[in-house]
């Protein structure tokens, strides 16, 4: 019996296709787990059909059908961990079909996997896609000239996190798009518990890529180090490992360098771990909340190629401060609620960290308070709730056209 939804109405029984591995943190794994625990609160039935590379990966609260181990393909300046067996797309297929789903929300319906074989299957419920990629992308490319074709006659709604994800897919393959935005489960960064810090504390999350600006981010790092904070000296050189050099002053800036990436070797070669720089590696869902939430600012200092900044809102939910590189998808999601420097600019960087991690007066404090306030209540606005409620009727429209 389909149970009763959060509006009275009967629930949904929801299809929610990934084409990310789960073992990869990553923005739309993220959005998609994100959202099937919004829709099962609502009281719908959504099931997540994922890759899956390690049991132990498998995120708690979900409903999860693996369709398959994935393979690491190049995409948008990164890399996609993507299944490409097709083996596993039509067990995957096979179990879409018995679950006898009301709708079909395929997330990047153009990257291989499952969402291929959605595109060529028969007797699919109907498709709702969103399209979460800024910029150009092999995926999108990589059937053409059917992929205009496919996309009109599959998807019976086209949806994009942001304008220039819209702009993206539209340039792709044409249609008409519905215009959301990516959704944050606030009460989970909201409660999480700090991780204990010594002192001021900037927070990088992301993929170790040239267009991640991590290197820009170390670069300023280095330079806030110089010109310290208070009085004491942090030395430039104690940030390349050398612990002697200079003094340590009681309070001295801390970077946590969450993630890994193509770029991980070379940049810890030339900032090796010290008192200044920790390296984290990948993290855990419970650790990166914690590690949020305790932060004195989370810096996302991406170059370009950024459709949402959804890691920006997951920081204001977390109560947490905003440095960001002052690019479309960020400016978008910001809302004038962080501080946004010139890509790839490490002077400005530093001195917007300067601001957030240096000593402050009454007055200071008072407007660092609001500041956090200002920024949790943007998160507000992006929660995931808010998004499963936009789905939840853009889902109806499609299973019951016609009806009010």
């Amino acid at each position: 019996m389909p149970m009763s939804a959060g509006d009275g109405s009967s629930g949904l029984r929801v299809a929610l296709v990934c084409p990310y591995s789960l073992s990869r943190p990553g923005g739309v794994q993220g959005q998609v787990v994100g959202l099937a625990r919004a829709l099962d609160a609502r009281g719908h039935q959504p099931t997540v059909f994922a890759p899956l590379d390690d049991p132990g990966d498998a995120p708690s609260g979900i409903d999860l059908v693996v369709s398959g181990h994935s393979v690491s393909l190049p995409a948008n300046g990164s890399v996609a961990p993507v299944s490409v067996s097709p083996l596993a797309v039509g067990r995957a297929l096979r179990a879409l079909r018995a679950g006898h789903f009301d709708v079909v929300h395929v997330h990047e319906p153009f990257s291989p996997g499952l969402p291929y074989g959605l595109l060529v299957a028969k007797d699919i419920p109907p498709e709702v896609a969103t399209f979460h990629r800024s910029g150009g992308s092999l995926f999108y490319t990589a059937l053409r000239p059917l992929t205009t074709t496919l996309a009109r006659r599959r998807f019976a709604l086209r949806c994009a996190v942001s304008e220039a994800a819209r702009e993206t897919a539209h340039a792709a393959v044409g249609g008409d798009y519905v215009v959301l935005f990516n959704g944050v489960e606030v009460d989970r960064y909201a409660n999480a518990e700090p991780w204990p810090t010594t002192g001021p504390t900037a927070l990088f999350l992301g993929r170790h890529e040239e267009r991640k600006g991590l290197q820009v981010l170390l670069d300023a790092f280095t330079q806030l180090a110089r010109d310290p904070l208070t009085g004491d000296q942090l030395a430039g050189d104690q940030l390349a490992g050398d612990q002697t050099a200079g003094r340590t002053a009681a309070v001295s800036p801390t970077l946590w360098v969450a993630g890994d990436g193509p770029d991980t070797e070379s940049l810890r070669r030339r900032y090796p771990d010290s008192p200044a720089i920790h390296w984290l590696g990948l993290l855990s869902e419970e650790e990166k909340l914690r590690r949020l939430a305790g932060a004195d600012v989370l810096c996302a200092p991406s170059l370009g190629g950024e459709s949402f900044g959804m890691v920006l809102l997951e920081a204001m939910a977390a109560g947490t401060p905003v440095i960001a590189s002052d690019i479309p998808g960020y400016r978008d999601a910001a809302g004038g609620r962080a501080r946004l420097v010139r890509p790839g600019d490490a002077p400005a960087l530093a001195d917007a960290l300067r601001a957030v991690l240096g000593p402050v007066d009454e007055a200071e404090a008072h407007r660092r308070r609001q500041a956090r306030a200002d920024g949790t209540a943007r998160a507000r606005e992006w929660s995931m709730d808010r998004l499963a409620e936009h789905y939840e009727s853009l889902y109806r429209g499609v299973t019951q056209p016609g009806e009010p």
